[in-house]
């Protein structure tokens, strides 16, 4: 079991953060985003940014070249549908995609609208993590929280 903290100050034990997630066993801040057969979107726990998006696979798998053909379709499918979401939603230009095999958790991708207040951290991937660090440790209280929740809303009502 490993224990997390969720955005909301909560702390859970879970085995893997992914399944609890994508089972319904967590509920995390804003709800589920969209959900396919294969997988489940939501905004990722740690970092309050509006329209962060993680889609990860339901089945627990770590690797691109694990998914079956029926899952690829479903994926780039869900992928093309978020980023019309966001960009209609948000109006942002550019997302930035991340996606990892050395994770603990499922098959994910992470999806980061780039807004204008990022730039101060500069232009290029390498800003993204102080970006994520900064929206961690200076965006998590109420206000922007309640934010985050309201586009979370605005996606889902959009992509459903």
């Amino acid at each position: 079991m490993r224990r997390i903290a969720l955005s909301n100050g909560e702390t859970v034990e879970v085995e893997c953060l992914s399944c609890a997630l994508t089972s319904g066993m967590i509920v995390p801040d804003g709800g589920t985003v969209l959900e396919t057969e294969h997988f489940h979107t939501h905004q990722d726990v740690a970092y309050p940014i509006k329209g962060l998006i993680i889609l990860a696979s339901k089945r627990h798998i770590k690797c691109f070249d694990e998914l079956t053909e029926e899952e690829k379709l479903d994926y780039i499918t869900a992928l093309s549908k978020i980023r019309a979401a966001q960009r209609k939603i948000l109006g942002v230009e550019a997302v930035y995609y991340f996606y990892n095999e050395d994770t603990t958790h499922h098959f994910h991708t992470w999806m980061v609208p780039r807004y204008e207040w990022m730039y101060e951290f500069g232009r290029s991937v390498e800003s993204v993590r102080p970006v994520l660090l900064h929206a961690r440790n200076y965006m998590n209280d109420e206000k922007n929280r309640n934010a985050v929740i309201k586009v979370l809303r605005d996606l889902a009502e959009e992509l459903n």
